[in-house]
């Protein structure tokens, strides 16, 4: 049934009917709400569609199998399944963080039209750096082994000592407890599961058949995704734009609402 699907994913539809669509995915250890500081400049203009990873927020708990989302592949499906029971086409895909590498995946992969336009937010192809290719992607993975370690040690402290970190925004302390407290929402079984997805997921192998304008926004002083990263993206993506936002850490749409909702309207409406 079409409930199924879009109440195993929290999802939520505003904005006029019969305008464009804009579908917003969420990063690791967040959920929808991480966008709500930017949504009051497309409400009026867009069809919104917001939506929980299983295992994340509003989602249906009980639909969180480990083996079945063990990589992108199921997250990706879910999106696909989510946008074909709501009829969605020529949509702009925004993804954060993990959600841009399933943006990445879903309009390289889609044969439907059902994405237009890809925007793409503190993004990186692959967070292991990869010797071999000369690729830094900002991790070694005694990195990544000492993060899973941190993670499946005390998960619930580590939240509460990384999300000031990946913020980076020290005057607002309230962005702080708000990222803490999505962290902690996620739940710490299925978050361990859900950083080894993030954080090990390639996809730099999809970013040639990414063929739809794709706008790369890269953060200042992004700990996760450093500045070069979305340099590589914008050279290797097809058709891609980049924009530097002034905005530090990995959430600017929480963090400098504004600047980004202003970069996004920007490249949509130049379209």
């Amino acid at each position: 049934m079409v409930s199924d699907a879009l109440s195993r994913n929290n999802v939520r539809v505003t904005g006029p009917e019969g305008a464009p669509f804009l579908v917003f995915l969420h990063g690791f250890g967040t959920d929808q709400t991480v966008w709500r500081r930017i949504l009051p400049y497309f409400s009026n203009r867009f069809r919104v569609i917001l939506m929980d990873h299983v295992g994340s927020g509003g989602s249906d708990k009980a639909a969180y199998d480990s083996s079945r989302y063990d990589s992108l592949d199921a997250y990706v499906a879910d999106l696909v399944e989510v946008c074909d029971r709501l009829g969605v086409r020529d949509a702009t895909l925004v993804g954060h963080s993990v959600g841009s590498m399933m943006a990445v995946r879903a309009a390289a992969e889609d044969v439907e039209a059902r994405f237009a336009r890809v925007i793409l937010l503190t993004s990186s192809p692959c967070y292991l750096n990869d010797d071999d290719q000369g690729y830094v992607g900002g991790f070694s993975r005694a990195d990544l082994d000492d993060l899973f370690e941190s993670l499946d040690e005390n998960y619930l402290v580590w939240a509460e000592t990384m999300a000031p970190v990946y913020m980076n925004a020290p005057d607002a302390p309230e962005l702080d407890r708000e990222v803490q407290g999505s962290f902690k929402r996620i739940g710490p079984r299925i978050a361990r599961d859900f950083a080894r997805v993030a954080f090990l997921s390639d996809v730099r192998a999809s970013l040639p058949d990414v063929g739809v304008p794709t706008l790369v926004l890269q953060g200042t002083d992004d700990i996760v995704t450093p500045d070069h990263v979305g340099h590589y993206l914008y050279e290797r993506l097809p058709n891609a734009s980049l924009v530097q936002l002034a905005a530090t850490g990995h959430f600017p749409q929480s963090s400098a609402p504004e600047e980004t909702a202003a970069a996004m309207m920007n490249f949509l409406v130049a379209r």
